[in-house]
C-alpha cells in the first residue's frame, strides 16, 4: 500500500514524538505505514508513505535516483547566473550537491499558509521549481540559502512519479503502487 499524503505546515514528518508537536498520528489512522523519506517541520506538501520495506528503501535512498521536486518561494528574484549554481551543483558543509533542475515559475496554486511566510516591506519573493535526485538534510533550504537567497516556503509537489495533485493540505489519498 501507497499513501500519498499532504503534510501541513509545521507537522513532524513521524508517527510519534515527546513534544507537543503534531505529527503523522493527528492526520493518519492506517496502522503500519511508514516513511519512504521525509519533510522538515517547516517543510509543505508531498509525503510517500508505504508498508512495504523494500520500496521504502528504493523510494527514500538516493542512490536509486528517486527525483523530487518542489515549489520554493525565496526572499528576491534570483537571475540566471545564480540558478546557473545550482543547476552545476553547489558546495554545501556535507559535500557537493548533484546538479539541479531549476526553473523560475509564477506562483502555484496552493493553500494558505498558516500562519503565513514573513514578507519583508522592500524585498520581492518569487517561486522556483527546484528538482533534485538526493536527500540530504534541508538540502533545498541550503542550496537557495548559498546562493543568496533564503527559503520562506518550500512545498514538495512530486516524488518520482507520484504527485501531490489535488490533495488537500492533512488529507491522503491511496495511490498506485505500479509507479
Amino acid at each position: 500500500m501507497i499513501l500519498l499524503f499532504n503534510k501541513p505546515f509545521r507537522v513532524l514528518s513521524q508517527f510519534t514524538t515527546d513534544s507537543d508537536k503534531a505529527t503523522l498520528a493527528d492526520y493518519i489512522d492506517i496502522p503500519g505505514v511508514y516513511c519512504a523519506g521525509r519533510l522538515d517541520y517547516d517543510s509543505e506538501g508531498l509525503l510517500v508513505l508505504t508498508d512495504d520495506g523494500k520500496l521504502q528503501q528504493r523510494i527514500a535512498n538516493p542512490k536509486h535516483g528517486k527525483q523530487k521536486h518542489y515549489w520554493v518561494q525565496v526572499e528576491g528574484i534570483p537571475a540566471e547566473q545564480d540558478l546557473d549554481k545550482l543547476r552545476k551543483g553547489v558546495p554545501l558543509k556535507d559535500g557537493m550537491t548533484r546538479p539541479a533542475k531549476v526553473a523560475h515559475i509564477a506562483t502555484p496554486a496552493v493553500w494558505e499558509r498558516v500562519p503565513p511566510i514573513r514578507e519583508r516591506k522592500h524585498i520581492p519573493t518569487s517561486w522556483l521549481d527546484i528538482t533534485v535526485s538526493e536527500g540530504r538534510n534541508r538540502q533545498v533550504r541550503r542550496m537557495t540559502a548559498h546562493i543568496g537567497y533564503p527559503t520562506l516556503r518550500l512545498i514538495r509537489h512530486r516524488v518520482g512519479n507520484w504527485s501531490l495533485g489535488d490533495t488537500p493540505a492533512g488529507e491522503y489519498r491511496i495511490a498506485d503502487a505500479a509507479r
